[in-house]
């Protein structure tokens, strides 16, 4: 019994602590931040879409309100007039079809020898490889406008003026694209390739058939950059070709832009032919976009 008296009683547990108030002060503060950045970012989005809200807003208008009211986002008088003289009083479709034509050539171009420079580049060994590699990132320095005398007298000489063959061969290939590819290839394990070259497959096959399609986020980099590219171009156009039954979209609209074609401001006019050259642009880039994610997706862990 005095054994049993004389037992020590277990120790109590210490009580938990109590929560900082340093912590119950940084909650409310953590919010207004995040809520002042996301006022600032909506602001700036508000800035960055107002232009494109005006475009599409100034179309609709009739050509007097346009002039008078050029900022306003609401029109008094809908009218769908600048789309039916676009359509039935221009050469907008010809336009479309030119540039819809040569996109999507210069597109599945680019997408197939940009990664074929990119893999060869960055995986088959090959005296001078340094040397390619830095004219290219050389070339990427160099403006787009310093090449159009050379591009003209290329394209002349070859006798591709006036022609798709001279709109689309120059744009096959570009120095940004290759870099892309290029860096995404590095980044795939070899021994990957290594399998399949124990299997019997040569250098095209791997690269087609293994490496190709493990590289399907920069592939999807490069066709929206390459429609983007491509579908926005200007300056190629005005010195590969001057027959108006090739004019692409971009010349089109620039000559509404600058008066060629009509008389007065004509801003409905010149607004809804931007606002539908912008609607191609936008689906491939809503599209293709989710596949750029999960970049490391197919990788193989060394």
């Amino acid at each position: 019994m005095s054994q049993l008296a004389t037992r020590p009683a277990a120790p109590t547990p210490p009580p938990s602590p109590a929560p900082s108030a340093g912590r119950r002060r940084r909650s409310p503060g953590v919010g207004r931040r995040a809520l002042a950045l996301y006022a600032l970012l909506a602001v700036l989005a508000l800035i960055y879409i107002f232009p494109f809200l005006i475009q599409v807003s100034s179309s609709f208008k009739t050509e007097p309100e346009a002039a008078q009211n050029p900022l306003g986002l609401i029109p008094q008088n809908w009218t769908t007039a600048a789309y039916t003289q676009l359509f039935a009083a221009s050469d907008f479709p010809t336009w479309a079809k030119n540039s819809f034509i040569v996109t999507l050539f210069v597109t599945a171009g680019r997408v197939f020898f940009n990664s074929l420079a990119g893999y060869a580049l960055a995986r088959i060994p090959f005296r001078g490889r340094g040397l390619v590699f830095a004219l290219l990132v050389a070339v990427m320095a160099v403006p787009g406008v310093v090449l159009l005398i050379p591009k003209f007298l290329v394209i002349n000489q070859l006798g591709i003026y006036d022609s798709y063959a001279g709109m689309v061969l120059p744009l096959l290939a570009d120095a940004a694209g290759v870099f892309i590819m290029k860096n995404f290839f590095e980044s795939i394990p070899v021994s990957v390739e290594e399998q399949a070259r124990i299997d019997g497959a040569g250098t095209f096959r791997t690269f087609w058939s293994v490496v190709l399609p493990m590289a399907r986020p920069a592939v999807m980099t490069i066709v929206i950059l390459s429609f983007q590219g491509s579908w926005n171009e200007l300056n190629h156009f005005i010195v590969s070709t001057q027959d108006p039954a090739l004019t692409t979209l971009t010349k089109g609209v620039a000559q509404l832009s600058s008066g060629q074609l009509s008389q007065g401001t004509q801003y409905p006019l010149k607004l809804a032919a931007a606002a539908l050259m912008t609607v191609p642009v936008a689906i491939v880039f809503f599209v293709f976009q989710k596949k750029i994610m999960n970049a490391s997706a197919g990788a193989v862990k060394e």
